[in-house]
């Protein structure tokens, strides 16, 4: 998607492709044909900017075409660089930073209220810990028992001009002292990933967070080692070495 492009948030695809791998296609129940049913899980981006992976993902469960794919960020187009809910499968419009668990919490509220077995669950990242608005949402869903409702959150270290700027560490003890039960992991060891769900999947009267220790630009040694990887612009004769990086890292 990127590759033609030269530039976009490639780091931060490639840091969550595991997490998405073990959400649709082991977790989410949805229905193939109809990304509005009613009683579907809802998977939500609250790091807009993450787009890249998520309509990967839209596109391995059929909701996105390639042709919609290779459109990725041109102007006009329907799949811009950050989330819009109007896109199928994506549940809202990102962009605005420390946003999305206050709605994950209002869906789970939602399903409650409706007798839905919906589960919801939603990605964030460390930088959204320095948002108010998410520990408001945090205390909220441990206010109101919401035990469907699973926090994922990415720690990958960066934001926009480097290093996260607050230190917030211990992160997976704070959750525990707002009420969730937590589990902390390899964001990019799969069967880690399908671990924590598993461990949490029986937890009741608690939300549930998994924190995950990230790599950007995870698979490709030369994007992993770049100091400035939030926006990663890479030139046209580098695409193919690394790409060949990744098919090795793969093999």
């Amino acid at each position: 998607m990127a590759a033609d492009k030269g530039e976009g948030y490639i780091a931060q695809g490639l840091d969550i492709a595991d997490l998405l791998a073990v959400v649709y296609l082991r977790e989410l129940r949805y229905e193939p044909t109809d990304p509005g049913w009613a009683e579907r899980d809802r998977f939500v981006l609250s790091i807009g900017h993450y787009s890249i992976a998520l309509y990967a993902a839209l596109h391995r469960i059929g909701y996105l075409t390639e042709d919609q794919l290779d459109s990725f960020g041109l102007n006009g187009a329907p799949l811009a660089l950050s989330t819009f809910d109007s896109v199928p499968g994506v549940e809202i419009t990102g962009g605005s930073l420390g946003q999305g668990l206050g709605q994950a919490v209002g869906m789970a509220l939602g399903a409650r209220l409706d007798d839905s077995p919906a589960r919801v669950i939603c990605c964030l990242s460390d930088g959204e810990l320095q948002e108010g608005s998410t520990w408001e949402a945090a205390m909220a869903a441990s206010n109101f028992g919401l035990d469907r409702l699973v926090a994922v959150i990415d720690c990958n270290g960066i934001q926009a001009d480097g290093p996260t700027v607050l230190h917030m560490e211990p992160i997976a003890q704070k959750w525990e002292a707002f009420g969730w039960d937590v589990r902390e992991v390899d964001g990019n060891d799969v069967a880690a990933l399908m671990g924590a769900f598993d461990g949490l999947r029986d937890q009741d009267a608690s939300p549930k967070a998994i924190v995950l220790r990230t790599t950007p630009g995870k698979g490709i040694p030369t994007l992993e080692k770049r100091e400035r990887a939030h926006f990663v612009r890479v030139g046209a004769d580098e695409w193919n070495s690394l790409r060949s990086e990744l098919e090795a890292e793969n093999a």
